[in-house]
């Protein structure tokens, strides 16, 4: 079993910055791919960023290419996700995750996924 936990959601501006964290407990987070997800009111689950277990590989959606960089220190258990530019379209619900099974590439698909944190509140006012 694998616990996520996301922090350092809040209230932005539109153009402003956050950081998320997605700290991890149980088993050996390096063997796991991440991916950090989100969901507006009204809206299905949308895949946003994910890395491969290495950290050789990322994925973004193009909603957040060249705005939002996901990274992983595993020395500390933790995925980032660094959002800049942000745009009052990013409010929503972001969620981090990860895969036991699909780990040398990074997939968009929720149900490659096999655990999930609580999600942290991210809205961005205009």
């Amino acid at each position: 079993q694998v616990q996520l936990a996301e922090s350092g959601g809040g209230l932005v501006q539109a153009g402003g910055s956050l950081r998320l964290s997605c700290a991890a407990s149980g088993r050996t987070f390096s063997n796991y791919a991440q991916g950090w997800f989100r969901q507006a009111p009204g809206k299905e689950r949308e895949f946003i960023a994910g890395i491969n277990w290495s950290g050789g590989r990322t994925l973004y959606a193009d909603s957040v290419k060249g705005r939002f960089t996901i990274s992983r220190v595993d020395a500390k258990n933790t995925v980032y996700l660094q959002m800049n530019s942000l745009k009052p379209e990013d409010t929503a619900v972001y969620y981090c995750a990860a895969s036991s099974r699909v780990v040398r590439v990074v997939s968009g698909i929720k149900t490659d996924y096999d655990y999930w944190g609580q999600g942290t509140q991210v809205t961005v006012s205009s």
